[in-house]
């Protein structure tokens, strides 16, 4: 049980990929968690130690209840940019601690240097929360492993043939269970006021090598096939923004022929070494062969 002295953690983007991790660490470690929902139904599938309020980046004032008596905000930013002073001047208001999920745009690789409306977002909102008194932590996930799952399990699943721009791209792909960890850590923990940490997988491996890593997992080689970015264009039609599609395309291109970044902050914030990527596909193999 935890201590009913320790301020609860409100944690936003309560049911994403990483947020929903963050809330299950959060318990594991007896302290008292708040989840932000924008939709009552989403409430269902949180876990019952976790007290769900409804609210809406967008409309600041939604948060208040939320707010009210917290110590700490795990920070993630899915909306457009206008209300995010409101939102930042609240949880000043409220919290004495912010840990902000951002992005590696300052990273002087070339995959992170690639035009990117996500990263003047997030360098925006890292501005407007140094202006305040708020203890920050900015941590900065690189590519997640789990961007395998919608980009080629339901083509595993049915038995095709991958197909996917530059094969020979290398990224350093990082568990989301790590990057909620050090959420996690940072949240609940003093000591990493001021801290940015960019966070990576363990080792690089080119796009095909991630497939392949895969196939290990599942017991048999998946084929794959390089296509080309005219092609991933025309086929991410209506599934993703052209300009999300376009930074990609340009990422991967950079990325060809140069070692991913790789950083020990994972390793360095919870003393023990990230997970790998086959670690990540044997603990995620289900996903490629069961539809879900």
């Amino acid at each position: 049980m935890h201590q009913t002295d320790t301020p609860p953690v409100l944690v936003t983007g309560a049911t994403g990929r990483i947020g929903r991790i963050v809330i299950d660490q959060l318990i594991d470690a007896g302290v008292p968690v708040r989840a932000l929902t924008h939709r009552t139904e989403t409430a269902a599938t949180l876990p019952s130690e976790a007290e769900v309020f409804t609210g809406d980046l967008t409309v600041p004032q939604s948060l208040e209840p939320a707010l009210r008596g917290v110590g700490a905000v795990f920070l993630v930013w899915t909306v457009p940019p206008q209300t995010a002073a409101a939102v930042v001047e609240r949880l000043a208001a409220h919290a004495r601690r912010v840990v902000f999920l951002s992005s590696p745009h300052q990273t002087p690789h070339p995959f992170f240097q690639q035009p990117n409306p996500m990263a003047a977002l997030h360098a925006d909102i890292e501005r407007l929360i140094a202006a305040t008194a708020l203890e920050s932590t900015v941590i900065r996930p690189g590519m997640l492993a789990s961007n395998s799952l919608p980009w080629w399990a339901a083509t595993i699943r049915a038995g095709e043939t991958v197909r996917w721009p530059y094969a020979a791209a290398e990224t350093a792909p990082v568990d989301d269970r790590d990057v909620a960890a050090v959420a996690a850590r940072t949240l609940r923990q003093d000591g990493h006021a001021g801290a940015d940490y960019v966070l990576t997988g363990p080792e690089s491996l080119t796009q095909a090598a991630q497939v392949e890593a895969i196939g290990d997992a599942l017991g048999h080689r998946i084929p794959f096939e390089e296509m080309t970015p005219d092609e991933f264009r025309r086929l991410s039609k209506g599934s993703a923004p052209a300009s999300v599609v376009d930074m990609l395309l340009a990422a991967w291109n950079a990325a060809v022929g140069q070692p991913a970044h790789i950083t020990t902050a994972v390793a360095d914030t919870l003393g023990r070494p990230p997970r790998t990527y086959r670690q990540w596909a044997a603990d995620h193999a289900t996903a490629f062969t069961e539809s879900s």
